[in-house]
């Protein structure tokens, strides 16, 4: 520990647990290839994906967030009363206020920790990693919970083909710690917003205010989940696009990551990238030139697409079947909407 002008810092972060919470359902391509007019051979050539995880209806992504933060404490050893603050990485929180990671933070018994949303869709993980990273070396805090969260079943069109059937929900949850050696490196971040139209929702919220949907005379519940239907927007992709930006931008990223960790490639023991497609996955491991001895997440096969909370779940499955040692050394790159992206270099707890 060091001071400087009596603010206290700390040498390193480390993130000391991760926890996870996947959709309770695992929909087969046999059970979605119908509305797009595909098969379970098709969707495995182009995704890697066998199921994708979907959560009841009645599941909400705070019950998400709340199981992954405290399944992450209890392996970390520690209360909610020990958290200093909160971070929740979404885009599928319907409200645009309070935050979700106000009520987390009441669920898990963090009050009156600060807590507060990112925005940054599949990219929003390693910022919620960054963020928490700089609060523990600032002194701002000592123990920060960081939840990547979706229910991305709430934005998916049966019939699109160029995303919906990727996606599933889950949430994944990082404790981070204060630590006297460094088990987080220096976060390699960015966006590129003149391509923000790549990967988009259908409408925008505010087209709906000037719809003249009428009131009815009684709303009853099969009346109010129709209109509720009607009113969410889903995604879509240009899927073409979107590969070619990842491989053409993220090797980089991922480089550089490696580079300000004062690392090479070659120290690099497991890979972790967003769970996006496995073609991307196999694309960047081989533009890496990483060699068969780094482990590589491949979550999506069984889980889908969880944007925010694919990093941490991919990484929970690894550490709780063994695949990766505590211990090792990880690199981690998300990147989505945006179109965002960010990487760091960490020790898995």
């Amino acid at each position: 520990m060091t001071t400087l002008l009596g603010a206290p810092t700390t040498t390193g972060s480390r993130i000391a647990a991760i926890g996870g919470f996947r959709g309770e359902n695992l929909v087969t391509n046999d059970d979605i290839a119908g509305p797009i007019n595909s098969s379970d051979e098709w969707i495995r050539q182009r995704t890697g994906i066998v199921t994708r995880a979907r959560a009841d209806h009645d599941t909400t992504i705070a019950d998400m967030s709340t199981a992954a933060a405290q399944d992450a404490l209890a392996k970390a050893g520690i209360t909610g009363a020990d958290v200093d603050a909160v971070i929740v990485s979404t885009v599928t929180h319907f409200e645009q206020t309070p935050a979700l990671a106000t009520i987390v933070a009441d669920r898990i018994g963090a009050t009156p920790a600060p807590a507060f949303d990112l925005s940054a869709a599949c990219a929003g993980y390693c910022y919620g990693i960054a963020q928490a990273d700089a609060m523990v070396r600032a002194g701002l805090a000592r123990t920060v919970v960081v939840v990547g969260v979706e229910k991305m079943s709430d934005f998916i069109d049966p019939t699109d083909r160029t995303i919906s059937f990727l996606l599933g929900d889950g949430a994944g949850a990082a404790v981070v710690t204060a630590s006297d050696q460094t088990g987080i490196g220096p976060t390699v971040w960015g966006s590129d917003g003149g391509q923000a139209g790549v990967i988009y929702q259908t409408r925008s919220w505010l087209d709906y205010r000037h719809e003249e949907l009428g009131e009815p005379e009684e709303e009853t519940p099969e009346l109010a989940e129709e209109v509720s239907q009607m009113r969410t927007p889903t995604l879509r992709q240009l899927g073409p696009t979107v590969f070619k930006w990842v491989i053409s931008t993220i090797p980089g990223v991922a480089r550089q990551a490696v580079a300000a960790a004062g690392l090479t490639l070659d120290d690099i023991e497991v890979f972790i990238p967003h769970q996006a497609n496995m073609r991307i996955t196999d694309q960047l491991t081989k533009l890496l030139k990483l060699p068969d001895s780094v482990i590589v997440a491949r979550d999506i096969a069984e889980t889908g697409n969880t944007s925010a909370a694919s990093i941490p779940l991919a990484t929970e499955r690894l550490l709780r079947e063994g695949t990766a040692p505590s211990g090792a050394v990880a690199l981690q790159v998300g990147f989505g909407a945006g179109l965002a992206y960010a990487g760091q270099v960490v020790v898995l707890p």
